[in-house]
């Protein structure tokens, strides 16, 4: 009875930890997905000013 203690101890030790990568790896996931999506509205930016100026040349 003892040893079957600490094995569900164990067990819920380990599913925490397996949660806890499991968030971290969607937290980087989504910052990351949130940088690209930041450079790609910066080099939209950059395109449509230099179509502005490209127009008015």
């Amino acid at each position: 009875m003892l040893t079957e203690n600490k094995f569900s101890k164990y067990l819920i030790y380990a599913i925490g930890e397996i949660a806890l990568v499991v968030i971290g790896i969607l937290i980087a996931l989504s910052l990351n997905n949130w940088n690209q999506k930041k450079s790609e509205r910066n080099s939209e930016t950059q395109y449509i000013f230099s179509l502005i100026e490209d127009a008015k040349t």
